[in-house]
């Protein structure tokens, strides 16, 4: 499962920056949140922790924050503080801010779409790294 999760997590990522590189910002928020979800999941899912069904599961990371490895222990701060911001901005990144009448298209700056991407990459192969150094990372 947990490799699953991490192959997919990869993959999300290479959807936004595709995403990026064709100035849809919000698709590669959207595809950026997706992507750190599912790396977090599969680093929780190695570790035999249950998760809350939920979009941010950065508090489940302290139940085993000692027992990662200091390069992906040092990451944790962000990680949680991402997994919050662009757990909130899920929704508008695929539908907009319907209220205020601002589609997805123009709900996110090149800038952030940037910072967002950027960052969840290199979360995202802290954690690949992190499964990729256990035993038997396949099964």
């Amino acid at each position: 499962m947990a490799a699953d999760s991490i192959y997919r997590a990869n993959r999300c990522i290479r959807e936004a920056e595709n995403a990026f590189s064709e100035s849809d910002f919000a698709g590669a928020v959207r595809r950026s949140q997706e992507a750190l979800e599912l790396a977090v999941k599969a680093v929780l899912r190695a570790m035999a922790v249950e998760y809350p069904h939920e979009h941010d599961v950065g508090e489940a990371l302290d139940v085993i924050v000692d027992r990662l490895p200091q390069s992906l222990r040092i990451r944790v701060p962000k990680i949680k503080e991402l997994l919050t911001e662009l757990s909130r901005v899920r929704g508008p990144a695929l539908y907009g801010y319907e209220r205020e009448g601002i589609p997805a298209s123009r709900a996110f700056s090149k800038e952030y779409s940037q910072r967002a991407y950027s960052e969840v990459k290199v979360l995202v192969k802290g954690c690949s790294s992190f499964i990729d150094s256990l035993p038997h990372p396949r099964e």
